[in-house]
């Protein structure tokens, strides 16, 4: 029998914007019942570990492709209204 992989979601655009310049991938999107997106990761341990280092403040990142992934995710946002 095969398990499903454990999914997080996550409502912050800085952190998913940052995820994705890591290199993970947005599994899916959902919208909640008052219109707030959030966005699906597979979890995996190195996806916590960059979750933590943006909110410590200690993961390097390329700032023109987090800035590029930030306006990629905003369309994907309103193209799903």
């Amino acid at each position: 029998m095969r398990e499903e992989p454990l999914m997080v979601s996550i409502r912050d655009l800085g952190v998913a914007a940052a995820l994705v310049t890591c290199g993970f991938e947005v599994a899916d999107m959902n919208r909640d019942i008052n219109g707030r997106m959030y966005f699906i990761f597979q979890e995996t341990v190195a996806l916590d570990e960059t979750v933590n280092g943006y909110y410590a403040d200690t993961i390097v990142i390329k700032a023109r492709k987090f800035f590029d992934n930030t306006k990629m995710l905003k369309g994907r946002i309103y193209s799903e209204q």
